[in-house]
């Protein structure tokens, strides 16, 4: 598909574009986020008051999973991605509208950034099935709990040093130097028509996969469905793709996990805790 990069001047200029076109994308992102973040709520108090929702359709089993459960985790995890990483992709979305306003009609406008973020989602999606049978595997090897948390300080180890070094890597910040730049990705990555934008938000997607992918890995030591942990995780993305100087905030953050998951190896061997 041919490539097509926006211009900075005429009819795709700031100047002529009429802020009304951002208001069906805006609202429409804060729906999305409202119902997976609500999703996400009502589940982390689901585990926490198990004698409560264990007959909820939608709580899956706490062993012994059937193909329903899978699909029950599946959709956890999807929701779970979305209300995580969606935030971090708004700016880009709302430029992606912001430009194609200038560019097409206002319907077509609305349904490329449509596009753009099925694309986006898609890649998380993909990292949610990962993440299922990752679960799945790890509990029915008893290295995670039913309350679905580490059960294993190997494990817990491994994860948190595994994540920690990772944030060091020059993969990291070049998944994340593209992750913070809208601009640069969309005039370097431009594809017109609704499939264009579809494989846009799939590069997007991949960028940002490549960037969080370890950090997201990190639920299953905390708690697949702890709040706080959600919400913390979260707020790091958030803040790596928003500060102005990222690669101090990563790397910080790097040498912390690889800091924690040192001592809870350390802790395990010593027999302490």
């Amino acid at each position: 598909m041919a490539s097509n990069r926006p211009s900075h001047s005429g009819p795709s200029g700031p100047a002529v574009i009429s802020r009304s076109g951002r208001l069906p994308v805006a609202a429409g992102i804060a729906v999305l986020l409202a119902l997976s973040w609500a999703y996400v709520a009502s589940m982390g108090w689901g585990m926490q008051n198990m004698g409560v929702s264990e007959d909820w359709l939608l709580m899956p089993r706490m062993v012994d999973w059937s193909g329903t459960d899978l699909v029950l985790v599946f959709i956890m995890w999807t929701l779970m991605m979305i209300a995580m990483m969606l935030p971090s992709a708004t700016p880009m979305l709302l430029l992606f509208s912001k430009i194609s306003h200038g560019r097409t009609s206002a319907a077509r406008a609305l349904f490329a950034t449509g596009a753009l973020t099925a694309g986006y989602i898609a890649v998380w999606t993909v990292f949610s099935l990962i993440a299922t049978l990752a679960q799945w595997g790890l509990l029915e090897a008893r290295l995670l709990s039913p309350m679905m948390t580490s059960a294993n300080p190997v494990l817990s180890a491994t994860l948190l040093a595994a994540a920690g070094a990772y944030q060091l890597t020059p993969l990291k910040h070049a998944c994340l130097a593209r992750c913070r730049s809208p601009w640069s990705v969309l005039l370097n990555d431009w594809h017109d028509g609704f499939v264009g934008a579809f494989v846009m938000g799939l590069r997007q997607g991949l960028y940002c996969a490549g960037c969080c992918w370890l950090l997201m890995a990190l639920l299953f030591v905390f708690g697949v469905m702890s709040l706080i942990w959600i919400a913390a995780l979260s707020l790091l993305v958030l803040l790596e793709k928003l500060l102005r100087q990222p690669r101090w905030f990563a790397q910080g953050s790097g040498a912390m996990l690889l800091a924690w998951g040192v001592l809870v190896a350390v802790r395990s061997v010593s027999g302490v805790g």
